[in-house]
């Protein structure tokens, strides 16, 4: 008779026992290895043919996660809408409990789909450098914008909270500014990084995206000094990407401790930048942790070798609790950001 409430506490407190031990919270999936984009700037094995778990597969591996005290899941491929069952897979993972955030280019959203994802709690990130279209084509390879843009205005009304995700390279370094606007204006929360390349196994390096990194500082700290990011973890990690360019040290990393990624096939790996260890389709998450090189990883970090949000967001906001409250009450009040 006690069995059900102490699997109830025990589904309660698990997530706050790993933040304590250093176990994961977070995990970046990979629901497919499909792209209809050519980002210059992204390495993964895309379109090759790769084996993605069916719909029952991810339904094994994410109640094993849940159980393990896993919480949020950044769902992202390739591009995940190409995926016919997505919406089934996130309606799956909903119903177990996790927090979602669907990250996507924008080129494949309908209305029907909008809909259907906003009876879920389910955040959504789409991806957009530039408001030129030329500037598009270069960086993503593809002639998009149109689509992206229809995208956007399909979402203005999303009931959930809703981010536009920026990549500053040199091909969009003066347009970032006005991105970041149009983020506002539209509703959504401007989430800015910078390109990464040779980073372990992350990031293909691109010279027509290659920046020098005081000309990419520049235009991070001019987001600040305009007020243009709002307060809260987004404004942090901007802080971070200026420190980060400018060779300063950042705070520990996240990977193999509170965030794992995890691929279409089921492997497992600290981060997009580490090679996986171990299959959750053969192995549980504890077996696969203890594969993990935590050498190289501390050395990973202490050099630190990148500042992907993924990498750094649940680590920092446990160190910056009033950055975790200015950030709870920034995707509370979406309205404000159109001023």
């Amino acid at each position: 008779m006690l069995a059900a409430p102490f699997t109830a506490l025990n589904r309660v407190f698990t997530p706050f026992t790993n933040l304590m031990a250093g176990r994961p919270v977070l995990a970046t999936f990979q629901v497919n290895l499909r792209c209809n984009s050519a980002c210059g700037y992204c390495d993964l094995p895309l379109n090759v043919g790769r084996y993605e778990m069916n719909r029952e597969e991810i339904q094994g591996v994410f109640s094993g996660l849940y159980r393990d005290g896993v919480r949020f899941v950044l769902v992202q491929g390739g591009e995940p809408l190409l995926r016919r069952d997505l919406p089934e897979i996130l309606e799956d993972l909903s119903a177990m409990g996790f927090q979602l955030t669907l990250i996507t280019n924008g080129t494949k959203l309908t209305t029907h789909l909008v809909e259907r994802l906003g009876r879920l709690p389910l955040a959504i990130s789409v991806s957009l450098d530039t408001l030129d279209r030329e500037q598009y084509r270069q960086i993503r390879g593809a002639d998009q914008l149109l689509q992206v843009l229809e995208g956007i205005a399909l979402l203005k009304e999303f009931p959930h909270p809703k981010f536009l995700t920026c990549i500053v390279s040199e091909v969009n370094r003066t347009e970032v500014p006005a991105v970041v606007r149009f983020a506002r204006e539209q509703g959504f929360l401007p989430v800015v990084g910078a390109y990464h390349w040779n980073v372990g196994t992350y990031g293909r390096p691109d010279e027509l995206l290659m920046y020098d990194r005081s000309s990419a500082a520049a235009v991070f700290s001019g987001l600040l000094d305009d007020e243009l990011i709002p307060p809260g973890y987004l404004r942090k990690f901007v802080e971070d990407n200026v420190s980060w360019l400018r060779g300063q040290k950042l705070e520990p990393c996240d990977a193999g401790r509170y965030s794992i990624a995890i691929d279409a096939s089921g492997n497992v790996s600290p981060c997009l930048a580490f090679p996986s260890v171990g299959n959750l389709l053969q192995l549980s998450l504890s077996e696969i942790l203890g594969r993990f090189d935590r050498s190289a990883i501390k050395t990973c970090s202490d050099r630190s070798s990148c500042n992907r949000l993924d990498g750094r967001v649940v680590g920092t906001i446990l160190r910056h609790p009033i950055t975790a409250l200015r950030s709870a009450r920034a995707l509370t009040s979406r309205g404000a950001l159109t001023t």
